[in-house]
């Protein structure tokens, strides 16, 4: 990572911390300060400004490192065959107890932070950009290790915090390879949150999900001389889409199925010798959605056969549904009404209004951040997440909070450009506090671990966990 790259993050803003106190009424979390917004501001703003993609976080992952290694953190690097992973570790002893902080962005959602959509452009293109809010995840994640380290410094408790940087979060699986090589097993708990447009810690689950990438390969020839002696891969390319759109009628309900054209060839007037589609399959089950990828496969396959044409496969991703854990929702929800809501200034309010506007909603700032009312019944939200995988290995616990303007939905221009914004920081300083606070709580009331775990054994013995991934090493090309 460049030095004028760290000298400009850590110029986006003051070096006045912000500072906030609160005395928590349950849980006997006691009395927190919170000095270290300055620290998640610089870092998710640094990330925003130069928006990376899956397995290619360089400088994004130094940032994190770098900041946590001058805390004390020891890191480990380069982390189960990904360079872009790390592991960084503060205290001794057990309760051990994780964060995870993802760190990738989305190809061409880079735009300004302005209330109308202006594309970020690159080289020609427009660029990434976050439109999940995983610069705001990552910031959020790290603040909360430094502030749980400096309970730790100041408290006779015992125990260890460890933040997990994992990359590719968006279709690359990270924290799948991680689980696979066993680095979350002497793990206590972990703790999550992720950007949204409203504040929950309420149970939830999500989509079991597998992707890949079918390849086929004709023979070249000229479109208009000589037709009949090309075989076009566009075409079983074409044929298997034709036949998968078919499909959609004979799979289970809450199936969801997409896909885009990665290559098509290069000229009208060639017959195309290569063409690429690539495939997302999700269900809440992960047996159908194996089940459902065979026959993507022979759909593949058929496609191939009656166009001429070859095909190659290749999984590139695949995750397992989050495995809820309605107790520590429970705690982690008490302790997210006890915190206060997010603050905005006239003209947040005002920005919120307008790029509301864009979807045609109304803000509402009273309520922006106040926690949604708790509900013990697990819902399954449609997106997938590698959080999933962490969950059925662990106890998992996670939280939204109101980064973007009710009504926003995550991949949209206006996510991304209000993941730049201070809407979006306090948002996560809102999570960051939640994260704080749950992690003190665990590591002073070890009845709260015992209770967690005593669920985890049941809902886990549900199923047989195994990665969707295979024996197959990172797909550290995914995005290339």
């Amino acid at each position: 990572m460049s030095k004028l790259f760290l000298v400009g993050a850590l110029m986006l803003l003051s070096n006045v911390a912000l500072c906030a106190q609160f005395e928590a009424k349950k849980h006997n979390v006691g009395t927190v300060s919170f000095s270290h917004e300055s620290e998640m501001k610089t870092l998710a703003q640094a990330l925003w400004s130069e928006p990376e993609l899956g397995f290619l976080e360089d400088k994004s992952t130094s940032l994190m490192q770098e900041l946590l290694s001058k805390r004390g953190f020891s890191v480990t690097q380069s982390v189960a065959g990904m360079p872009t992973a790390f592991i960084a570790e503060y205290g001794n002893g057990k309760p051990i107890i994780a964060l995870l902080a993802e760190m990738d962005a989305l190809p061409g959602m880079g735009v300004a932070a302005k209330t109308h959509k202006e594309p970020v452009m690159k080289r020609g293109l427009v660029q990434p950009g976050h439109a999940c809010g995983h610069n705001l995840f990552a910031g959020g994640a790290v603040g909360a290790a430094l502030n749980i380290a400096d309970f730790l410094d100041n408290s006779s408790a015992t125990g260890t915090v460890r933040v997990y940087g994992t990359p590719a979060e968006e279709g690359g699986s990270g924290k799948v390879y991680l689980a696979r090589a066993g680095k979350f097993k002497d793990m206590d708990v972990a703790l999550h949150w992720h950007p949204s447009d409203s504040s929950s810690a309420s149970p939830s689950s999500s989509l079991a999900n597998k992707s890949g990438k079918f390849r086929f390969f004709g023979e070249a020839a000229h479109a208009a001389a000589a037709p009949e002696k090309g075989r076009s891969a566009l075409d079983g390319v074409e044929a298997m889409n034709m036949m998968v759109n078919l499909m959609r009628e004979h799979v289970p309900d809450g199936t969801r199925i997409h896909y885009v054209i990665t290559h098509g060839g290069t000229a009208p007037n060639i017959v195309p010798d290569y063409a690429e589609v690539y495939y997302y399959i999700r269900s809440a089950k992960p047996d159908v959605v194996l089940s459902l990828w065979e026959r993507l496969e022979l759909a593949a396959e058929g496609a191939a056969l009656g166009t001429q044409t070859r095909v190659e496969s290749e999984v590139t991703g695949g995750v397992w549904n989050v495995l809820p854990n309605v107790y520590l929702s429970s705690l982690m929800h008490d302790l997210l009404t006890e915190t206060p809501q997010i603050p905005l200034t006239k003209d947040e309010i005002e920005f919120g209004k307008k790029i509301s506007s864009t979807r045609n909603m109304e803000f509402d700032s009273s309520k922006h951040g106040v926690p949604q009312k708790f509900s013990s019944e697990v819902a399954v939200w449609s997106a997938s997440t590698d959080v999933g995988d962490v969950s059925w290995q662990i106890p998992t616990v996670g939280l939204s909070a109101a980064t973007w303007v009710k009504g926003t939905p995550p991949h949209t221009w206006q996510a991304s450009s209000m993941s730049g914004m201070e809407i979006g920081h306090k948002g996560m300083y809102q999570a960051a506090e939640v994260l704080t606070k749950t992690a003190i709580s665990l590591l002073k009331e070890p009845v709260h671990l015992k209770n967690a775990k005593n669920e985890f054994k049941t809902r886990s013995s549900t199923a047989n966990y195994i990665p969707m991934i295979g024996q197959r090493a990172p797909a550290l090309d995914y995005r290339k």
